[in-house]
């Protein structure tokens, strides 16, 4: 790792903060050399105490790429298969159906081609879920009935009674003949709670979170988290509006675990969940995730379209997307990863073994927000290019 990396990281978290509105940063970048570069920058809540190192975030969509390795280690298991029907753990969904007209009536509807399986909803090809920002009646629904405009656990209904109330709705399309954004990863949460006994955090911490030592990562915020906790903000009129306070509505057990959204995290936790991946499964000595499960879950989708509202011409593997052209600056050939609507990225670079991390706590949906996130994305770019063999 060159020695102004860790200089010019921090710069970039500086700039954010004094440019760009960002109430505070906290970043890393880590190579072979196993020495991360991180930045620090700003205060937890504007006004409030300095950002550190162990600030605990709301992810938000970070979340998909950790569940969907936690469903990938039941795999490794023989718990789950991806070619199996969810209808064996959700029988809710054994006779879904489709609609004639995406953005038409949610009464007019045909049987569907097929079954949903597992594989579907980790890929986000299950058929229900967003297909971009136009009003259509099922949209309405999906904000109103399942609480898919955000991951605030505040309103959220119980699993089972979550997921009676996906049952009630017609797909955008057949299952595994499209993508849609975002609900088939919190599908897939109740479905692995399901097919484990358990909650869908303690699928976590059995598959994950204990064998990664990822110790602050959870649907809500534990003890002494609270206080470590960054404040949550949303941009509205050119301003910023507190949409969460740091004790606010992850404090305590939460309706529902969404396996789309939910988690909270820190900067060294979700190193270890990147390190883990570009070392083919490994942490340590210990074979976390098979290599045959990492290689699925970093292998490339099918391209989408340059004009995708989401993918923007990348592809979706399983929990994350994979770059599989090379259009913009700050995309890497292979890289992995998503970002999250709370102001949060992560990205793996697996030819390279690299991992990006860039938390804040300042949320997405202003006219600026490519200058907050594309700076660290360009860096960790050009890192990757000189690091790949």
């Amino acid at each position: 790792m060159s020695a102004a990396l860790p200089a010019r990281l921090q710069r970039l978290a500086e700039v954010a903060v004094a440019e760009h509105g960002v109430p505070g940063v906290v970043g890393a970048l880590w190579g072979r050399d196993d020495l991360p570069a991180v930045a620090v920058a700003g205060a937890r809540s504007l006004g409030g105490e300095a950002m550190t190192r162990d600030t605990v975030f709301r992810i938000a969509s970070l979340t998909k790429p950790v569940v969907t390795a936690a469903a990938m280690v039941l795999v490794d298991r023989g718990a789950l298969r991806l070619e199996a029907p969810v209808e064996r753990w959700l029988p809710e969904l054994a006779a879904p159906r489709v609609l004639l007209d995406p953005a038409g009536p949610l009464d007019e509807t045909r049987a569907a081609s097929g079954p949903i399986r597992v594989e579907h909803l980790l890929s986000l090809r299950g058929g229900l879920g967003i297909a971009g920002f136009e009003p259509t009646p099922l949209a309405a629904v999906l904000t109103e009935r399942l609480h898919q405009a955000a991951p605030d656990p505040a309103g959220w209904a119980g699993p089972d009674e979550w997921i009676a109330r996906v049952a009630e709705l017609p797909l955008l399309h057949d299952p595994g003949r499209g993508w849609s954004y975002n609900t088939g990863l919190d599908i897939a949460g109740v479905l692995l709670a399901r097919a484990a006994g358990s909650s869908l955090g303690e699928v976590l911490v059995d598959t994950l979170l204990d064998p990664l030592g990822m110790a602050d990562t959870g649907f809500e915020l534990r003890g002494a988290q609270v206080r470590r906790a960054a404040a949550a903000y949303a941009p509205q009129d050119g301003a910023l509006r507190l949409s969460d306070p740091a004790a606010g509505s992850w404090v305590g057990p939460v309706p529902f675990e969404s396996g789309a959204g939910g988690l909270v995290s820190t900067l060294d936790d979700l190193l270890a969940f990147g390190r883990m991946l570009v070392r083919g499964g490994r942490a340590g000595d210990r074979q976390v995730l098979s290599e045959a499960a990492v290689e699925r879950m970093l292998a490339p989708g099918a391209t989408s379209s340059p004009h995708h509202p989401f993918l923007e011409g990348q592809s979706w593997s399983l929990g994350g997307s994979v770059d599989v052209v090379e259009r913009q600056p700050w995309e890497v050939l292979g890289r992995y990863g998503w970002i999250g609507g709370t102001g949060t990225a992560l990205y793996v670079y697996p030819r390279a073994q690299a991992v990006l991390v860039w938390l804040t706590q300042h949320g997405l949906g202003a006219p600026d927000d490519a200058e907050r996130i594309v700076p660290p994305l360009l860096l960790a770019a050009e890192h990757a290019r000189g690091a790949a063999p």
